[in-house]
């Protein structure tokens, strides 16, 4: 694949050559010659196959992620999001059990590689936001997740965009199952359809930007109507930051500046 430096801006398949766009660059790459057909039954391409039905399960893995914070999740992330959380996905597999491109996806027991991970790669979370706090706090039945911040300035440990007069902490919790291969579908699948891929968000009152809060900020995230939660779901806990400009007693969400992490699993 090369980058088309040329001044004409082709999208489409032109003499076996395909040229797209691609987070605002051109390039152009040949066409693939291989038929599907052989793809999906030549002996030389079961390696092929197998990396194909491990990377649509670490897709369906990295889709439930995504769902879990459906509620946020597009205020905070960036345009990589899905392939940056099928990548993790994709290389838990590689410690899974059972048969090349058939090994499970187990989130429950790999929770090291989603711990401090940034929704948004170019606005960590800590970069925004470093109020002192301990937490969030999963529970023992993973059904409820509890953050305190103690009373804090947020003049000192909040980096706000231009524009913005308030902001809002939230904490954010959402459900993932382990996936398996299930030979008479020929698919990935969750272990435990429910709870998976839902989740919840609670939004602190609004914050100005240039005082310290006044008190200590209390958040909880009742996830018990799901409960009880089996052992083969984790539970990811996300704090977050969203700024606001006041307009006329109103508030109104900027277009930049929020983020969000992956601060406990529990």
């Amino acid at each position: 694949m090369a980058k088309n430096n040329s001044f004409i801006r082709l999208e489409g398949t032109l003499d076996g050559l395909t040229f797209f766009r691609k987070n605002g660059e051109n390039f152009v790459k040949t066409k693939s010659r291989v038929s599907r057909n052989r793809i999906m039954n030549a002996p030389e391409y079961q390696r092929t196959r197998e990396n194909m039905q491990e990377f649509a399960g670490a897709n369906k893995g990295g889709k439930s992620f995504r769902d879990s914070f459906s509620s946020i999740v597009r205020l905070v992330s960036d345009s990589n999001l899905s392939s940056r959380v099928a990548g993790i996905m994709r290389r838990m597999m590689n410690t899974g059990v059972g048969l090349r491109g058939q090994r499970t996806l187990n989130v429950v027991d790999n929770t090291e590689p989603f711990i401090g991970f940034n929704f948004n790669i170019n606005k960590p979370f800590d970069s925004q936001f470093n109020a002192p706090s301990a937490g969030p706090d999963i529970n023992a039945a993973r059904d409820t997740v509890t953050w305190t911040l103690p009373d804090f300035n947020a003049d000192t440990y909040v980096r706000s965009p231009e524009g913005a007069t308030h902001f809002k902490v939230a904490l954010a919790a959402g459900y993932v199952s382990n996936y398996e291969w299930e030979p008479t579908l020929k698919a990935y699948e969750p272990v435990e359809d429910t709870p998976n891929g839902v989740g919840s968000i609670m939004y602190s009152d609004k914050i100005a930007v240039t005082s310290m809060v006044g008190a200590a900020t209390d958040l909880t995230v009742d996830l018990t109507a799901y409960a009880p939660i089996p052992v083969t779901t984790a539970l990811y806990a996300a704090t977050a930051i969203v700024f606001y400009q006041e307009v006329n007693g109103e508030l109104y969400e900027l277009a930049q500046g929020h983020c969000m992490k992956i601060a406990s699993i529990g």
